[in-house]
């Protein structure tokens, strides 16, 4: 299949975690976060190559990177999308436009090794490229202005949206690009193919891959790894 590299946008402040250092570098399991959401896709032989996109003043990435990673970096701008952009900008010269760029949460700790082979399996044919994602289970309300419900919102066929997304490489360069001059800010890159005409697929994830936002998803993603650790010491 077509080579596959991957970009890791870890340019935000998580002002949600209400935490004196940006959310990406609290300790997770003995390390930062960080370290966790850049693990399985640094051990994919599959892909050449990482693209980290931190914020301008951003040194700290050097003490979570392992000396001698396929690594390289970015700087990040002012929105998800604006990062992303730069990150595939480092891609220019190196990447072909039917390579695979996987696109990955830095606050996403919890990726298996079995979500990526999922990805690669399911979409080593596609034109275009997808998710991960996971049904949603729950029963869902619309609100009104004043928190009250409005309605309740039909579940089926509705997905939670996961990383990584992972996309062709030209595709997916020029659908951010023709967003973001439109002046539409996606918060993810299956919306920006969407936009461009796309319709991605989608592979199914795990519920654990979680997003930490706030201190409770930073208790689970400990509570996540901790089992996965004393499984494998079975």
């Amino acid at each position: 299949m077509a080579r596959a590299w991957a970009v890791v946008p870890a340019a935000g402040s998580g002002r949600r975690m209400g935490a004196a250092i940006a959310k990406q570098y609290l300790p997770l399991r003995g390390r930062p976060l960080l370290a966790h959401a850049l693990a399985p896709l640094l051990a994919t032989p599959r892909i050449e190559a990482v693209v980290l996109v931190v914020a301008p003043d951003d040194d700290r990435w050097h003490e979570v990177v392992p000396e001698g990673a396929r690594l390289l970096t970015a700087t990040g701008g002012a929105e998800r999308c604006h990062s992303v952009l730069n990150g595939l900008a480092q891609l220019e010269g190196r990447a072909a436009a039917e390579d695979w760029v996987l696109v990955h949460d830095a606050a996403r700790p919890c990726l298996a090794h079995g979500e990526l082979e999922a990805l690669f399996r399911e979409l080593a044919d596609d034109p275009v490229g997808g998710l991960l994602a996971v049904p949603l289970a729950d029963t869902l309300k619309a609100a009104d202005e004043r928190h009250r419900v409005a309605r309740t919102v039909p579940r089926e066929g509705l997905w939670r949206a996961l990383t990584p997304q992972m996309f062709r490489f030209g595709l997916l360069r020029a659908a951010l690009r023709d967003a973001v001059t439109a002046g539409v800010l996606v918060t993810d890159e299956a919306a920006a193919m969407e936009h461009a005409g796309h319709r991605p697929a989608l592979v199914a994830g795990r519920a654990a891959n979680i997003k930490v936002t706030g201190p409770e998803d930073l208790a689970l993603a400990e509570a996540v790894l901790r089992g996965r650790e004393e499984r494998q010491c079975v």
